[in-house]
């Protein structure tokens, strides 16, 4: 099949591949690859850390992909040049709480990961200084979660290009103004070509709303405009001074009077600190976000006082009511895969092998495992918001 992808984040970049390995003729389509959220994002491989009660199906879905990883990147490792770095690091991730409150909502989180059958052990704080000694004297509580490992978006985000780039894949540096669906799907770009194609998939985040709106509007599909919110967030890279460097290993997560923060030390000294979350239609950094990081990440490891800053950034993430993505048919020919919110980087792999399921589903071509696959995935169903197919089937 002839298949037009069009945004280049993680998620268009992993489903590129994953569909050029299945031996589709893949274009990519896209202004700035690799340069919207992906460009901010942490890379927290983290099911455990990003449980939460009320989403059992979503946890499910974090922890299939999280298993997925290590396949996925010695995959596109083999199709790069000898060295070139994919920035997965799977040196597990501690969870620390700050005060009382917080070590009372992190007992929660350890007792609903123990629920789901997910790998977390509760230790002292004196055997979490231990394995970080940077870590402050006052933290209330500390778990380890030996399973949650990082990727660093960028160093990924370029490897994918380049083994795509290797393989041969077109990759458009253009901007996608009209999808289009029927019999020859197809989408028009800024400078005005057209790009036809068996299948279309929108993976360009926030963006596919306004992509996709007319053609699901004439067919009676699912609004996107009505269900994806741009979730912003501040983003701070520190560098380590070099007697500090080497001393933080694993990934920091915590909560601090309640608010989430955490540290993630990408190797080289680099260390990325976030993330605030505020819904809102402020594009810029704000100093309140910066401001709270800064003091919350102190307040976990006070020798963040010692580091220096790189860059402040903020990018919008696609959210949805329920915080599930949207992956599937909305129109004939036309796939969604957006509405992956703060677990972009995490589902990508599973997002990946999603879209492929469902494009030999609609070709009839089904796999034997692929009806075990899109069940798990059926809460991704993106007319799962729309009453006006309520009770219907996909298309």
């Amino acid at each position: 099949m002839r298949i037009i992808v069009v945004g280049a984040g993680i998620i268009g970049l992993a489903t590129a591949w994953r569909l050029h390995r299945d031996g589709h003729e893949v274009t990519l389509l896209d202004p700035a690859p690799a340069g919207g959220a992906t460009h901010a994002a942490g890379g927290m491989l983290t099911p455990v850390g990003e449980a939460f009660h009320g989403e059992d199906d979503l946890t499910a879905l974090l922890l299939a992909s999280s298993q997925r990883y290590p396949e996925f990147v010695a995959d596109v490792a083999a199709h790069l040049p000898e060295g070139t770095p994919t920035g997965y690091v799977t040196s597990g991730t501690l969870i620390c709480g700050a005060d009382a409150a917080d070590r009372g909502h992190l007992a929660d989180l350890h007792a609903l990961c123990l629920r789901l059958g997910l790998r977390i052990e509760a230790l002292t704080t004196r055997e979490a200084r231990r394995l970080e000694p940077l870590l402050g004297p006052r933290l209330t509580c500390a778990f380890l979660a030996p399973d949650d490992h990082q990727v660093d978006p960028r160093l990924l985000a370029a490897a994918l290009l380049t083994a795509l780039r290797g393989a041969g894949v077109r990759i458009v540096e253009d901007a996608a103004t009209r999808v289009r669906a029927g019999g020859r799907p197809h989408v028009v770009t800024a400078s005005g070509e057209t790009l036809d194609g068996d299948a279309v998939v929108v993976a360009a985040g926030l963006g596919a709303a306004d992509l996709t709106h007319d053609l699901t509007h004439d067919l009676g599909g699912p609004d996107l405009r009505g269900v994806l919110r741009p979730v912003h967030g501040e983003v701070i890279r520190l560098i380590a001074p070099p007697h500090l460097a080497s001393h933080l290993t694993h990934t920091v997560r915590g909560l601090v009077e309640g608010r989430p923060v955490y540290l993630i030390p990408r190797g080289d000294g680099r260390v990325l600190l976030g993330a605030t979350a505020r819904e809102d239609d402020e594009r810029r950094v704000l100093a309140g976000g910066v401001h709270d990081l800064l003091v919350d990440a102190v307040r976990l490891v006070p020798a963040v006082r010692e580091f220096a800053v790189e860059e402040v950034l903020a990018r919008a993430r696609p959210g949805t009511p329920d915080n599930a993505p949207l992956v599937g048919p909305v129109a004939p020919g036309v796939l969604v895969a957006t509405g992956l919110f703060r677990h972009g980087i995490l589902l990508a792999p599973l997002t990946a092998d999603l879209v492929a399921a469902h494009l030999r589903r609609l070709a009839g071509a089904d796999r034997p495992d692929d009806a075990d696959l899109l069940a798990l995935a059926a809460p991704t169903d993106p007319h799962r918001f729309s009453r006006s197919t309520a009770g219907k089937d996909t298309p």
